[in-house]
């Protein structure tokens, strides 16, 4: 109970934190460069919402649940036969230019 108590007053403390930085940032550079408005600083937690949203998702990170494509690809890598790992490499190097997954074991990086 205290744990989770404690957990929660951080994450709002870490919340009011960076939403005064990103106010901050913004109020600094925005104005000056492109002539725009400046933001209050519940204008920043909804800026910080929105890119939660948008870049981030709304689930957490990290651990198992992160990067679940990252993790369905080298499931999908680990079963391969040799023969179909070499035709893949192939088949992204030509598509790509590049010879992908250098290292031996490795597989190929989807985003290059």
């Amino acid at each position: 109970m205290v744990k989770g108590a404690a957990f929660v007053a951080l994450a709002v403390v870490s919340i009011a934190v960076l939403s005064f930085v990103v106010m901050s940032l913004w109020n600094s550079l925005i104005p000056t460069l492109f002539r725009g408005a400046q933001l209050e600083y519940w204008q920043a937690v909804g800026l910080l919402l929105l890119s939660r949203i948008l870049f981030g998702g709304l689930r957490g990170r990290g651990g198992w649940h992160g990067h679940w494509r990252e993790r369905l690809w080298r499931e999908r890598w680990a079963s391969l036969t040799p023969e179909e790992r070499e035709r893949l490499r192939e088949k992204l190097e030509r598509r790509c230019g590049q010879r992908a997954g250098s290292a031996p074991g490795t597989p190929p990086h989807p985003g290059g």
